[in-house]
């Protein structure tokens, strides 16, 4: 049962704050580094990593060298692999040290032992089922707000989801992504509107490397009707989920969600046989602008050409872009 895993208030309150969801869960990982070896040892490594800034003008990309990453980065993901292993989302399969928090019943927030950032969450279901957005999007939105700190992120089962089999999102403390400090200017000068009505809008960011859709608005219905529209609109089969990242905060009442449509999982410089290898799988933190390389020889070795290749090849092109703008034009008009 979920509430085995859920640790109690009380002894949460030795390590910070425990007034509401949002700060419990901050404080989540300052436990977990208490009580957990492993939790420690990977969130310690990260005052030691390396990481390089590269400019593009308008915008930057920065790569982060963090060996941790490993598992994920190179994870098989293939159905054959995924059930030769037990899942390690799973209540069953959890380690006894690992504890986190229920929300909406039915999730469990943990602390992310191998962390990209100083407070990384996994927030996974209770029960085992693939990684499915459609009809869980509602508590993405719900997360997003008791969340009010973080962004929340979804990974697709194609899309950098290392644990495609069990569905669950991912938080980190807002503005840790180079795109969010980006958004006003590319708003601005990079971004063209689909829609506007009260206070939702829908943007179109091109020039970035990643074209994404931008949605904006304080009403949740009008938001999931919207998304709905946005993968229908991707899909090849009406039941089949479309390739995508998403990154979802909240704020002043407003939620900010970004879809980053994909056209493939790993680019083909992931799959070279000789010294042009760059081991990265981009998921939304990188489609976020933070490209983590598990290995220190291609973190050493990447060049502004290379990083542009990579997400150019997993992103969207040009032509396919434009025609899902040209398509929710005129069914959101």
């Amino acid at each position: 049962m979920i509430e085995n895993k859920q640790v109690d208030l009380k002894e949460l309150e030795k390590f910070g704050s425990v007034e509401n969801l949002n700060e419990q869960s901050i404080t989540i990982v300052e436990h977990q580094k208490k009580n957990w070896q492993l939790a420690k040892k990977n969130f310690d490594a990260l005052n030691s990593i390396q990481t390089k800034t590269f400019d593009f003008g308008h915008f930057h990309i920065q790569t982060q060298f963090n060996s941790e990453r490993i598992k994920s980065s190179a994870a098989k993901t293939d159905a054959k692999s995924i059930a030769k292993r037990p899942c390690f989302l799973c209540l069953d399969n959890l380690p006894e040290e690992q504890s986190g928090l229920v929300f909406l019943n039915k999730y469990l927030i943990l602390a992310n032992p191998y962390p990209i950032f100083p407070v990384h969450l996994t927030i996974s279901h209770k029960d085992h089922f693939k990684q499915e957005i459609k009809k869980y999007f509602g508590d993405m939105l719900e997360l997003g707000k008791a969340l009010s700190d973080f962004t929340v992120f979804y990974n697709g089962p194609k899309t950098g989801a290392s644990a495609p089999d069990h569905f669950h999102f991912q938080a980190i403390i807002k503005n840790s992504l180079p795109i969010e400090n980006e958004f006003e200017n590319l708003e601005k000068h990079h971004s063209e509107t689909l829609f506007q009505k009260d206070k939702t809008r829908i943007l179109a960011v091109e020039n970035y490397f990643r074209n994404f859709v931008n949605i904006v608005s304080d009403n949740k219905n009008e938001i999931e009707k919207i998304f709905h529209i946005i993968c229908r609109a991707l899909s090849d089969e009406p039941n089949n989920e479309p390739m995508l990242n998403i990154l979802c905060t909240f704020e002043i009442n407003l939620w900010r969600v970004i879809v980053f449509p994909r056209s493939k999982q790993r680019p083909s410089i992931f799959f070279s046989n000789d010294d042009r290898q760059i081991l990265t799988s981009p998921a939304s933190v990188e489609m976020g602008g933070i490209l983590v390389l598990p290995r220190e020889e291609d973190f050493k070795k990447i060049t502004k050409k290379e990083i542009e290749e990579i997400y150019k090849e997993v992103s969207f092109d040009k032509r396919n872009f434009k025609k899902l703008v040209l398509t929710l034009k005129n069914v959101l008009k």
